[in-house]
């Protein structure tokens, strides 16, 4: 997913010229924080957005720069480096103050924001460019991570042997500043990348409370439409404005047929909302072909516009979807989707309206525009 919000930018950056200059851009950043007297820890967790962000939140790191590390090519570029061929990984080097933070913290701290079973890739992102690894700066910091890493395994806090690697340090090149920031400079985008890959599910799972180490909580939801108030029409407006099929499918909790139904095969990007009182229910980004001829996602846009209610009919229990001021029935949720979700939200095409990316600003759902721009 990363590569593809990255890649045309990558791409014009390549063919305006820009890339000159690059290389001194990188060294002059490394030096001015080398003259600080700070020390540096280097590790790579997967997307470098995600992990710096991360340890920027922690009091007594400077600056956490991302980018690329471990392999034989020099100065190499994104697309080198996600193409898997360089032999580097995405990484982040932290410039932090000893007196403020320790070493011992910033291991615990990385390992609460990765999967150190995992070295085929982090969440979301997979290939040996992603895989996690400690690179140390001295016999001190291999020490600690080395201890840091045992501790972890013994703890049995995975149900599989902690993988990641402890190395010394290699050669480090800084990535495009385009991607220096990123969650800083794109938040829409960077929090709707991040809670899509897995990452916060996971470390929500395996670590519960004991998740947060001195960092802060970096938002992990997809954006949130602005506050805004949805209601239900009357009935009497709702049997005007809706079809037959609409109305006995919102109101009655009619089910559409499979296959003969508006959205089902619908590819166009854009949202769904509600058809009754136009609350932001999916988007096109979360929508699969699920092979049951309705619309399927992974996931709503916001929980917060849905109400799930337990549905004993047809002689078993399965839980309805519905929307949250509307009322409306939408279908049912199953959890029996794709990953990172596992969730198939199963939903009426009679019971949304579908607005096209290009008229979100037109139709008052400006907020999910970032959605679709790569």
């Amino acid at each position: 997913m990363k590569s593809l919000m990255t890649g045309m930018v990558c791409a014009l950056l390549v063919l305006s010229g820009c890339n000159q200059g690059v290389d001194d851009n990188r060294s002059q950043r490394s030096l001015k924080l080398s003259r600080e007297n700070l020390q540096i820890a280097t590790f790579a967790g997967g997307c470098f957005w995600c992990v710096e962000a991360g340890f920027e939140k922690l009091k007594g790191v400077h600056e956490v720069i991302s980018g690329y590390t471990g392999g034989d090519v020099k100065n190499p570029t994104y697309e080198e480096v996600s193409s898997g061929n360089s032999g580097h990984v995405e990484a982040i080097q932290v410039y932090y103050d000893p007196a403020v933070v320790s070493y011992n913290t910033l291991i615990e701290s990385f390992w609460r924001q990765i999967n150190p079973t995992d070295d085929g890739g982090q969440f979301g992102d997979r290939g040996q460019q992603y895989r996690p690894v400690v690179f140390y700066h001295d016999e001190t910091q291999k020490v600690i991570a080395e201890e840091s890493r045992a501790a972890l395994e013994a703890s049995t806090r995975f149900n599989k042997p902690v993988v990641t690697e402890i190395l010394a340090v290699e050669p480090f090149y800084p990535a495009e500043d385009y991607h220096q920031d990123y969650y800083k400079k794109n938040p829409i985008r960077y929090q709707f990348y991040r809670s899509h890959s897995g990452r916060d599910q996971f470390l929500e799972k395996s670590w519960g409370s004991d998740l947060h180490l001195d960092l802060t909580e970096v938002p992990a939801t997809p954006p949130k439409a602005a506050a805004k108030r949805y209601e239900k029409p009357s009935d009497e407006v709702l049997q005007r404005q809706l079809t037959t099929l609409q109305y006995e499918v919102t109101q009655k909790e009619a089910t559409e047929k499979p296959f003969q139904n508006e959205y089902w095969d619908n590819k166009r990007e854009g949202i769904y909302v509600d058809v009754a009182s136009g609350e932001p229910l999916f988007s096109s980004v979360d929508k699969f072909e699920s092979g049951t001829g309705w619309p399927s996602f992974t996931r709503p846009l916001n929980e917060d516009y849905l109400v799930e209610r337990k549905d004993f009919k047809l002689f078993m229990s399965r839980t309805e979807v519905r929307s949250k001021s509307g009322d409306s029935h939408l279908g049912h949720v199953f959890s029996d989707g794709p990953q990172p979700t596992g969730q198939r939200y199963c939903v009426n095409s009679a019971a949304l309206r579908f607005i096209p990316k290009e008229k979100l600003l037109e139709e008052g759902y400006g907020e999910f525009v970032d959605l679709f721009e790569k």
